[in-house]
């Protein structure tokens, strides 16, 4: 393994809804963004709430990093939209894992960092 290296998922935040349900975020079930590393991307032409970004955010990189099967931050996957009257949740699915290396993603060197 290497000791500079090390893995994030990346993330599909996809919005989801029951059939038929009036949603008062802007969002059509199936809207969607990912995170690759650290760069969020929509796709052409979509939008998202700031606000249902900002209800997720938090916990976008802790859903990044392994977790150990029985932490919770590995099973549950659904946030509810900010709005209390919006029946929509975001759910967060890992995709991908993607490998890093310290030196590519900081300019402070390893052997300077606290073990």
């Amino acid at each position: 393994m290497d000791e500079d290296g090390f893995d994030l998922w990346d993330l599909r935040v996809e919005v989801v809804a029951p059939p038929g349900a009036k949603l008062w975020c802007g969002a059509v079930p199936g809207d969607h963004f990912e995170l690759k590393g650290e760069m969020l991307h929509l796709p052409p032409g979509q939008g998202m709430s700031i606000y249902s970004i900002a209800a997720v955010l938090p916990l976008l990189a802790a859903k990044q990093r392994m977790t150990h099967p029985a932490d919770w931050m590995s099973t549950d996957a659904e946030v509810a939209c900010p709005d209390p009257n919006c029946p929509s949740r975001l759910r967060i699915t890992r995709t991908a894992k993607r490998r890093f290396r310290h030196a590519e993603t900081t300019a402070v060197p390893m052997k300077d960092f606290p073990q």
